[in-house]
């Protein structure tokens, strides 16, 4: 078995992720093409891994479970805050009809923009920018991921989801907390998920 599906298996179906659409973007993508080459023997590893400029790629697990909770479908419009490696960006890309990616560090922002146009991915846009701010001008979206812990939730983020829509943020600073927020008869729901680690939103 290689690393891949060994990684799926026991890292992710080992732990009740049971979203086929999730399982077979992370079964497609080589995690090894989003991480430095002094990390790509760890690729599969269950951490999260440094990708310069003090920002990391999401442990496996949580990418998948982050995805997962977005309960994604092929007409979707998604929304990501913290494009970092685009690891977590082609994932999405994979399952839903157009990703719009913001991005607060430059290098980053460049270097994913230009792995994801290498691996063919069509429907990803990035931009560098804050992503306190979203990106009102493409919305609303169906669904919202956050990849850094912010200390609260970012009202602008609340503005440009659609009725239905769902978002899933880390919330908190030292004590962080994955939540999953679902827009309802203009009413935002709230739900704790698990403890959490991220690097901070900038």
């Amino acid at each position: 078995m290689n690393k891949l599906k060994l990684m799926v298996n026991t890292q992710i179906l080992a732990r009740g992720i049971t979203d086929k659409k999730v399982i077979n973007a992370l079964l497609k993508i080589k995690r090894e093409l989003f991480v430095r080459d002094s990390f790509k023997n760890q690729a599969y590893d269950d951490n999260p891994l440094p990708i310069g400029s003090d920002q990391t790629i999401s442990q496996p697990y949580i990418v998948a479970l982050m995805t997962e909770l977005l309960a994604l479908n092929s007409n979707d419009k998604v929304l990501e805050i913290g494009t970092g490696s685009g690891y977590q960006t082609a994932i999405l890309a994979e399952i839903a009809d157009k990703v719009f990616s913001v991005e607060k560090i430059s290098e980053l922002a460049v270097s994913a923009q230009q792995r994801l146009k290498e691996l063919g991915y069509t429907n990803v846009e990035v931009k560098e920018g804050n992503g306190y701010n979203g990106w009102a001008e493409k919305g609303p979206f169906d669904a919202i991921i956050v990849t850094a812990a912010a200390p609260y939730l970012p009202e602008a983020l609340i503005r440009q989801l659609k009725e239905g829509g769902r978002l899933v943020i880390p919330i908190g600073d030292y004590s962080q907390e994955l939540m999953l927020y679902i827009w309802r008869s203009k009413k935002l729901e709230g739900k704790s998920i698990i403890p959490v680690r991220f690097v901070p939103l900038v």
